[in-house]
């Protein structure tokens, strides 16, 4: 019953805070944030430390989902008509931020007080996670504005793109990060085993994305039904690459990009997620989330949050203006799109949410959370406002130019 009480609690304070944050102008993610802190065990504990350390099922649950609805933006046809330009901005973007906050965080990492033996891996696993954007803030200023135009089009593709890439620099980064903690010897074998995971992990996505459109076909376009199958064989590719050792989020990235490129009626389980599911996970998602930040942490680091804020802005921005340029994008592209880049939420903290529980990473798996829910918040309060401006600037959404 105390369980059931307590999802309740989340579920009711959570719907109220996300009307609240709406009437309020607050990005609704901010908002759950900021209740888990208040209600969990840094401030009122209403939500007691047993019950959140029992949840990493939830954790699961959303994060197999986000990875599915993440490689669902990867449509061939879709991508294919961008063409070559947000295929360039994308990896540009994306590595420099990752080799920015990399490099930064591993070169200051004495000003921060890592260990020597630490500093590499805690510099690379920021790097991984630096990487991402978050879709959701981009899809919710541009219905907000109505824009439309080069740059929105452009941004909606890159955000929607470069969660995948990052996906695969924190799964690199993840291997490399235990391979200099269990072995200094780092030997061609070992970068074979870290290449073998990659690969076993898109098979087992992609075989999952093959049985599960050839199920969803005996049901004959009955969207629940659909829904149901799907789902249900996310969790399996999630739970058997946990089960062999792999990747899980990158099995069912994988999953998620193959379904929605060989499946006809992938696009109902789209809606129905969208319609019905989608609101619930985020909601439990980043109040749990919030629940595991340490107050006490945050005091004694803020360097460490300004750097990792700062390091990513710039790869994200100097990556986007190269990527930009050397396809010969629009001036307004090139000037603005590196602006829009800025926010970031939920595949960053279910990326470092994923490291609570491997025992590689026990000792700095903490750290790294405090400080991604921390830039979270920071990310999604600023990252509104430069789409905003960089809509307005270009004129893609219908206004003048200058504010």
């Amino acid at each position: 019953m105390q369980t059931l009480f307590y999802v309740g609690i989340i579920f009711v304070s959570g719907s109220l805070v996300a009307w609240l944050s709406t009437k309020i102008g607050l990005p609704k993610v901010v908002g759950y944030l900021l209740l888990g802190l208040i209600i969990g065990p840094e401030i009122l504990g209403i939500i007691p430390v047993h019950f959140i350390k029992d949840t990493q099922i939830i954790v699961d649950l959303a994060l197999s989902l986000i990875a599915v609805m993440v490689g669902s933006n990867l449509k061939y046809s879709t991508l294919k008509g961008m063409g070559k330009q947000i295929v360039s901005i994308t990896f540009f973007e994306a590595t420099f931020a990752f080799l920015f906050v990399s490099i930064g965080l591993y070169i200051l990492s004495g000003f921060f007080g890592f260990s020597s033996e630490q500093s590499f891996v805690i510099s690379i696993l920021f790097g991984g996670l630096a990487s991402a954007t978050a879709p959701a803030v981009s899809i919710a200023v541009v219905r907000e504005l109505k824009a439309k135009g080069k740059l929105t089009s452009t941004l909606l593709a890159v955000v929607a793109s470069d969660d995948a890439l990052a996906l695969i620099f924190f799964t690199f980064s993840i291997i490399l990060g235990g391979i200099f903690l269990g072995n200094s010897d780092v030997s061609f074998a070992v970068f074979f085993d870290m290449l073998k995971i990659i690969i076993l992990s898109a098979i087992v996505g992609t075989v999952g994305a093959f049985i599960s459109d050839m199920i969803d076909k005996l049901f004959g376009h009955h969207k629940g039904m659909e829904t149901i199958s799907t789902i249900g064989m996310v969790f399996i590719v999630f739970g058997l690459s946990n089960y062999w050792h792999l990747e899980p989020l990158l099995a069912t990235l994988l999953m998620g990009a193959v379904l929605t490129n060989i499946s006809s009626d992938f696009y109902l389980v789209e809606e129905e997620i969208d319609n019905h599911l989608e609101e619930i996970i985020f909601m439990l998602f980043f109040i749990l989330s919030a629940m595991h930040l340490d107050l006490s942490a945050l005091t004694t680091m803020p360097l460490l949050i300004c750097a990792y804020i700062i390091f990513r802005f710039s790869g994200k921005v100097s990556g986007a203006w190269l990527g930009s340029k050397i396809t010969k994008a629009d001036k307004n592209i090139q000037t603005y799109l590196g602006l829009g880049l800025f926010p970031q939420a939920g595949v960053a903290i279910g990326l470092a949410l994923s490291l609570q529980h491997n025992t590689d990473f026990e000792s700095i798996a903490p750290l790294i959370l405090n400080v991604i829910i921390a830039t979270t918040v920071i990310h999604e309060l600023i990252g509104p406002i430069l789409i905003k401006y960089i809509l307005k600037k270009s004129g893609d959404c219908g206004m003048e130019k200058s504010l």
